[in-house]
Protein backbone atom coordinates (compact mmCIF):
# COMPACT_ATOMS: atom_id res chain seq x y z
CA UNK A 1 0.00 0.00 0.00
CA UNK A 2 1.75 3.23 -0.74
CA UNK A 3 0.92 6.64 0.06
CA UNK A 4 3.07 8.39 -2.66
CA UNK A 5 1.18 11.22 -3.71
CA UNK A 6 0.18 12.91 -7.11
CA UNK A 7 1.81 16.12 -8.12
CA UNK A 8 1.51 17.57 -11.72
CA UNK A 9 4.14 19.49 -12.62
CA UNK A 10 2.63 21.20 -15.61
CA UNK A 11 5.03 24.49 -15.57
CA UNK A 12 5.47 26.29 -18.75
CA UNK A 13 7.70 29.43 -17.30
CA UNK A 14 10.89 29.00 -15.10
CA UNK A 15 11.26 32.11 -13.07
CA UNK A 16 15.54 32.27 -12.05
CA UNK A 17 14.66 33.65 -8.29
CA UNK A 18 11.64 34.72 -6.14
CA UNK A 19 12.41 38.30 -6.37
CA UNK A 20 11.76 37.88 -10.06
CA UNK A 21 7.96 36.54 -9.60
CA UNK A 22 7.48 38.85 -7.21
CA UNK A 23 9.06 42.36 -8.61
CA UNK A 24 6.22 40.80 -11.46
CA UNK A 25 3.28 40.51 -9.42
CA UNK A 26 4.02 43.79 -7.73
CA UNK A 27 3.56 45.71 -11.39
CA UNK A 28 0.45 44.38 -11.53
CA UNK A 29 -3.20 45.89 -9.52
CA UNK A 30 -3.92 44.20 -6.48
CA UNK A 31 -6.79 41.62 -6.81
CA UNK A 32 -9.70 42.41 -4.20
CA UNK A 33 -8.74 40.50 -0.09
CA UNK A 34 -11.95 38.11 -1.62
CA UNK A 35 -9.88 36.52 -4.32
CA UNK A 36 -6.60 36.67 -2.36
CA UNK A 37 -5.32 33.53 -0.52
CA UNK A 38 -6.36 29.84 0.10
CA UNK A 39 -10.09 29.07 -0.07
CA UNK A 40 -12.21 25.55 0.46
CA UNK A 41 -14.85 24.07 -1.50
CA UNK A 42 -16.22 20.91 -1.20
CA UNK A 43 -18.15 18.56 -3.42
CA UNK A 44 -20.44 15.25 -2.40
CA UNK A 45 -18.66 12.22 -2.18
CA UNK A 46 -19.13 9.21 -3.43
CA UNK A 47 -19.85 5.76 -1.72
CA UNK A 48 -19.82 5.14 2.16
CA UNK A 49 -16.25 5.09 2.71
CA UNK A 50 -15.74 8.32 0.98
CA UNK A 51 -18.81 9.65 3.08
CA UNK A 52 -17.35 8.38 6.06
CA UNK A 53 -14.17 10.38 5.19
CA UNK A 54 -16.30 13.58 4.49
CA UNK A 55 -17.69 13.47 7.83
CA UNK A 56 -14.84 13.44 9.70
CA UNK A 57 -13.11 16.47 7.34
CA UNK A 58 -16.34 18.36 8.02
CA UNK A 59 -16.89 17.27 11.63
CA UNK A 60 -13.43 18.61 12.58
CA UNK A 61 -13.07 21.69 9.89
CA UNK A 62 -9.66 20.49 8.90
CA UNK A 63 -9.33 21.97 5.59
CA UNK A 64 -10.75 25.10 6.98
CA UNK A 65 -8.10 25.41 9.93
CA UNK A 66 -5.22 24.67 8.03
CA UNK A 67 -6.49 27.39 5.40
CA UNK A 68 -6.91 30.16 7.69
CA UNK A 69 -3.39 29.00 9.28
CA UNK A 70 -1.91 29.37 5.70
CA UNK A 71 -3.53 32.46 5.16
CA UNK A 72 -2.56 33.69 9.04
CA UNK A 73 0.65 33.57 8.20
CA UNK A 74 0.87 34.52 4.35
CA UNK A 75 -0.56 37.56 3.04
CA UNK A 76 -0.75 36.28 -0.92
CA UNK A 77 -2.06 37.79 -3.98
CA UNK A 78 -3.06 34.75 -5.80
CA UNK A 79 -6.11 32.52 -4.97
CA UNK A 80 -5.15 28.72 -4.43
CA UNK A 81 -8.54 26.99 -4.19
CA UNK A 82 -8.72 24.00 -1.94
CA UNK A 83 -10.99 21.09 -3.61
CA UNK A 84 -12.15 18.53 -1.20
CA UNK A 85 -13.42 15.65 -3.64
CA UNK A 86 -13.91 11.91 -4.22
CA UNK A 87 -10.73 11.51 -6.80
CA UNK A 88 -11.37 8.02 -7.66
CA UNK A 89 -7.83 6.91 -7.09
CA UNK A 90 -6.10 9.53 -8.61
CA UNK A 91 -4.10 10.92 -5.10
CA UNK A 92 -3.99 13.93 -3.66
CA UNK A 93 -1.89 16.80 -5.46
CA UNK A 94 -1.46 20.23 -6.89
CA UNK A 95 -2.29 21.11 -10.14
CA UNK A 96 -0.78 23.91 -11.14
CA UNK A 97 -2.98 24.63 -14.36
CA UNK A 98 -5.95 25.56 -12.19
CA UNK A 99 -4.03 26.79 -9.35
CA UNK A 100 -6.43 24.00 -7.01
CA UNK A 101 -5.19 21.46 -4.10
CA UNK A 102 -6.47 18.17 -3.78
CA UNK A 103 -7.70 16.66 -1.13
CA UNK A 104 -9.60 13.15 -1.60
CA UNK A 105 -11.38 11.39 0.55
CA UNK A 106 -10.11 7.96 -1.29
CA UNK A 107 -6.47 8.59 0.33
CA UNK A 108 -7.87 9.50 3.91
CA UNK A 109 -9.97 6.05 3.42
CA UNK A 110 -6.48 4.39 2.51
CA UNK A 111 -4.70 6.03 5.36
CA UNK A 112 -7.60 4.46 7.68
CA UNK A 113 -6.58 1.34 6.69
CA UNK A 114 -3.08 1.44 6.84
CA UNK A 115 -3.35 2.16 10.57
CA UNK A 116 -5.74 -0.26 10.97
CA UNK A 117 -3.37 -3.23 9.59
CA UNK A 118 -1.12 -2.26 12.16
CA UNK A 119 -4.17 -2.07 15.32
CA UNK A 120 -4.92 1.15 15.29
CA UNK A 121 -9.13 1.93 15.13
CA UNK A 122 -10.72 3.80 14.52
CA UNK A 123 -7.52 6.06 14.05
CA UNK A 124 -9.93 9.18 13.74
CA UNK A 125 -7.22 11.02 14.61
CA UNK A 126 -4.06 9.80 12.92
CA UNK A 127 -6.47 9.97 9.98
CA UNK A 128 -7.01 13.49 10.05
CA UNK A 129 -3.21 14.27 11.36
CA UNK A 130 -2.17 12.89 7.89
CA UNK A 131 -4.64 15.16 5.88
CA UNK A 132 -2.99 18.13 7.65
CA UNK A 133 0.13 17.16 6.52
CA UNK A 134 -1.07 16.56 3.18
CA UNK A 135 -2.81 19.59 2.79
CA UNK A 136 0.36 21.51 3.99
CA UNK A 137 2.38 19.63 1.82
CA UNK A 138 0.74 20.76 -1.00
CA UNK A 139 0.49 23.74 -0.16
CA UNK A 140 4.00 23.78 -0.63
CA UNK A 141 3.97 22.70 -3.85
CA UNK A 142 1.31 25.67 -4.55
CA UNK A 143 3.58 28.30 -3.36
CA UNK A 144 6.49 27.36 -4.96
CA UNK A 145 4.44 27.60 -8.03
CA UNK A 146 3.05 30.77 -7.67
CA UNK A 147 5.87 32.59 -6.28
CA UNK A 148 8.18 30.99 -8.34
CA UNK A 149 10.65 29.39 -5.28
CA UNK A 150 13.59 28.90 -6.74
CA UNK A 151 14.18 24.87 -4.78
CA UNK A 152 15.47 23.29 -7.64
CA UNK A 153 14.41 20.45 -9.22
CA UNK A 154 11.34 17.68 -8.88
CA UNK A 155 12.81 16.11 -6.01
CA UNK A 156 14.07 19.15 -4.50
CA UNK A 157 10.64 20.23 -4.64
CA UNK A 158 9.03 17.37 -3.11
CA UNK A 159 11.59 17.57 -0.18
CA UNK A 160 10.87 21.43 0.04
CA UNK A 161 7.42 20.87 0.12
CA UNK A 162 7.89 17.81 2.84
CA UNK A 163 9.90 20.38 4.99
CA UNK A 164 7.02 23.19 4.24
CA UNK A 165 4.60 20.84 5.65
CA UNK A 166 7.01 20.07 8.72
CA UNK A 167 7.30 24.01 9.27
CA UNK A 168 3.82 24.68 9.12
CA UNK A 169 2.58 21.89 11.88
CA UNK A 170 5.88 22.99 14.02
CA UNK A 171 4.45 26.24 14.45
CA UNK A 172 1.15 24.94 16.42
CA UNK A 173 3.14 23.40 19.11
CA UNK A 174 2.45 20.43 20.65
CA UNK A 175 -0.58 19.77 18.50
CA UNK A 176 1.02 20.12 15.34
CA UNK A 177 4.07 17.86 16.67
CA UNK A 178 1.24 15.05 16.98
CA UNK A 179 0.22 15.51 13.87
CA UNK A 180 3.47 15.63 12.34
CA UNK A 181 4.66 12.33 14.12
CA UNK A 182 1.41 10.75 13.10
CA UNK A 183 2.27 11.49 9.30
CA UNK A 184 5.64 10.40 9.92
CA UNK A 185 4.27 6.88 11.09
CA UNK A 186 2.32 6.75 8.05
CA UNK A 187 5.55 6.77 5.82
CA UNK A 188 7.00 4.63 8.08
CA UNK A 189 3.84 1.78 8.15
CA UNK A 190 3.82 2.50 4.21
CA UNK A 191 7.51 1.72 3.85
CA UNK A 192 7.44 -1.95 5.91
CA UNK A 193 4.37 -3.20 3.88
CA UNK A 194 6.30 -1.86 0.53
CA UNK A 195 9.14 -3.79 2.08
CA UNK A 196 13.38 -2.28 1.78
CA UNK A 197 13.18 -3.02 -2.45
CA UNK A 198 10.93 0.42 -2.57
CA UNK A 199 12.75 3.20 -3.21
CA UNK A 200 10.01 5.72 -3.93
CA UNK A 201 8.33 6.42 -7.62
CA UNK A 202 8.60 9.84 -9.42
CA UNK A 203 10.02 12.59 -7.90
CA UNK A 204 9.04 11.23 -3.68
CA UNK A 205 11.76 10.45 -1.76
CA UNK A 206 11.12 6.76 -0.50
CA UNK A 207 8.38 6.57 2.62
CA UNK A 208 11.20 5.47 4.84
CA UNK A 209 13.42 8.84 3.94
CA UNK A 210 10.14 10.86 4.51
CA UNK A 211 9.42 9.32 8.01
CA UNK A 212 12.82 9.59 8.74
CA UNK A 213 13.15 13.89 7.56
CA UNK A 214 9.74 14.59 9.78
CA UNK A 215 11.35 12.57 13.13
CA UNK A 216 14.04 14.79 12.70
CA UNK A 217 12.86 18.07 12.42
CA UNK A 218 10.41 17.05 15.14
CA UNK A 219 13.12 16.33 17.28
CA UNK A 220 15.02 19.49 16.19
CA UNK A 221 12.16 21.49 17.17
CA UNK A 222 11.11 20.26 20.80
CA UNK A 223 13.42 17.65 22.03
CA UNK A 224 12.10 17.66 25.50
CA UNK A 225 9.03 16.56 24.20
CA UNK A 226 10.51 13.67 22.25
CA UNK A 227 13.37 12.24 24.29
CA UNK A 228 12.55 8.83 22.42
CA UNK A 229 13.78 10.11 19.09
CA UNK A 230 17.46 11.13 20.13
CA UNK A 231 18.98 7.90 19.28
CA UNK A 232 17.07 7.64 15.96
CA UNK A 233 17.38 10.70 14.90
CA UNK A 234 21.54 11.64 15.66
CA UNK A 235 23.12 13.05 12.95
CA UNK A 236 20.38 13.54 10.77
CA UNK A 237 19.70 16.66 8.40
CA UNK A 238 18.49 19.02 7.77
CA UNK A 239 18.80 20.59 11.39
CA UNK A 240 15.45 22.64 12.54
CA UNK A 241 16.83 25.84 12.63
CA UNK A 242 18.13 25.55 8.66
CA UNK A 243 14.81 24.57 7.65
CA UNK A 244 13.30 27.37 9.63
CA UNK A 245 15.14 29.90 8.35
CA UNK A 246 15.18 28.39 4.44
CA UNK A 247 11.07 28.82 4.66
CA UNK A 248 11.10 32.25 6.33
CA UNK A 249 13.64 33.46 3.76
CA UNK A 250 11.84 31.82 0.82
CA UNK A 251 8.14 33.78 2.19
CA UNK A 252 10.04 36.92 3.72
CA UNK A 253 7.92 38.85 1.20
CA UNK A 254 4.75 37.60 1.83
CA UNK A 255 4.86 37.11 5.64
CA UNK A 256 2.31 38.70 7.25
CA UNK A 257 4.68 38.57 10.37
CA UNK A 258 8.14 37.71 11.52
CA UNK A 259 7.26 35.84 15.01
CA UNK A 260 8.99 32.97 15.52
CA UNK A 261 7.94 29.02 15.79
CA UNK A 262 5.55 28.61 18.74
CA UNK A 263 7.46 29.21 21.89
CA UNK A 264 6.45 25.94 23.30
CA UNK A 265 7.70 24.03 20.87
CA UNK A 266 11.45 24.84 21.65
CA UNK A 267 12.17 23.32 24.74
CA UNK A 268 15.47 22.08 25.28
CA UNK A 269 16.43 18.73 27.06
Amino acid sequence: MSRQRRTLLLRTVVLSTAAAALAAACAEPPPPPSARGFAVRRTGPQGPADAAEARLLQDRRLPEAVTAALNGHLDLRHRITVVVRSCAGEGSGYDPSTRRIELCYDDLAEDRELFASSGRTPADDEVAAVAAETLYHEAGHALVDVLGLPVGDDRAEEDAADRFAAFMLLREGPEGERRLRAAAEAYGLTAAAEGPGDRGRDEHAPPAERAAAHLCLLYGAAPGRHRDLAARTQGCAPAWPAVQEEWGRLLGPVLRRRAPVDSGSQDQL
